[in-house]
């Protein structure tokens, strides 16, 4: 006998999935909205298209692919901007530089800082909090490994005198502003002209006050330093894109503790220097560069007077940063 009779239920085929073939054709997207990705926050997105803020999530399709602030993107859906307007980022433009770090020397997970900028502008104060050197060196190192332009932005000169801090870094040439809080801001406005630049500090050294006066009505949260342990209050949550009155652009970075390198590798840090990189060319294979290493080029550059002293020692100190302790 049948399991079941012809008017039960059990008996009627189950309906079929009706499914369309799978193609390797993609979509165009040739309606698609240009815009740069301005900030982003809890996997909501805001992009600039045509000069207004769109807030947008990112399409299925791009998968695992992250998009960080100054990507330059593609949007399809709604582009208004108006309020409870949702776009979708279906494409991402190859990066130019990409600016990155993680959180400690020996975590293998890199965090995208920004992309496409061209100047990374350490923004250090000169006392209340007390400079940090070797946090210094290694945003320079990162600097130098996405082939960023250096800048150091000193502030609260009125504290403690720049000329303490400045020679430390003048060997190395790095190109330097010194700010004091409520005076004209002329050179470094001219230093940031032009460019997309990203300032990175730790907290309390004066990063989103600098940011208001740069853009005024931008409202950045300042704090103040603990009296106790030295150290800023975080005051930006999250990466934030600027255009500056004029010509250029600038991304506000939250304050950082540490500023880890396992994603340098450090034979390509030379590269930045291409006058020692010049004297390296008998340098044993495997060679580093570092103060410890046997017959290195750089000890005989200095020997035949071939270059500063003063410029290998700084160089060293920055190579060294990237094993050294960052605190």
């Amino acid at each position: 006998m049948a399991r079941y009779h012809e008017h039960d239920v059990e008996a009627y085929d189950r309906p079929r999935r009706h499914t369309r073939p799978r193609t390797k054709d993609r979509p165009s997207y040739a309606d698609a909205s240009t815009g740069r990705v301005v900030t982003v926050d809890r996997g909501r997105y805001t992009a600039l298209v045509d000069g207004h803020p769109v807030t947008a999530m990112k399409s299925r399709p791009l998968g695992r692919k992250g998009v960080v602030v100054g990507d330059e993107v593609r949007l399809v859906g709604d582009v208004t901007g108006e309020e409870g307007s949702l776009a979708r980022i279906v494409e991402v433009a190859d990066r130019r530089t990409v600016l990155r770090r993680t959180a400690d020397d020996d975590d293998p997970v890199e965090r995208v800082i920004v992309a496409n900028a061209d100047q990374l502008v350490v923004v250090a104060a000169l006392a209340d909090p007390e400079p940090r050197p070797r946090l210094i060196d290694r945003a320079l190192v990162a600097a130098y490994d996405a082939g960023l332009d250096p800048l150091l932005c000193l502030t609260k000169p009125d504290l403690e005198d720049p000329e303490t801090l400045l020679a430390t870094y003048r060997p190395l040439g790095v190109p330097y502003v010194v700010t004091r809080r409520g005076e004209d801001l002329g050179d470094l406005r001219d230093r940031l002209r032009g460019r997309v630049s990203v300032l990175v500090g730790h907290s309390g050294v004066g990063k989103s006050t600098l940011v208001n006066a740069l853009v005024p009505g931008s409202h950045r949260a300042t704090g103040r330093v603990n009296a106790v342990t030295g150290r800023g209050r975080h005051t930006s949550t999250s990466a934030l894109m600027l255009e500056l009155p004029g010509e250029g652009w600038i991304v506000d970075t939250p304050g950082i503790r540490s500023f880890g390198l396992a994603h340098v590798e450090p034979g390509h840090l030379i590269g930045a220097f291409p006058d020692l990189a010049a004297l390296t060319g008998d340098c044993p294979r495997g060679c580093t560069h570092g103060v410890d290493e046997p017959e290195c080029g750089l000890d005989d550059a200095v020997a035949q007077g071939l270059t500063e002293p003063e410029r290998v020692d700084s160089f060293r100190r920055l190579l060294a940063s990237r094993e050294a302790d960052p605190s």
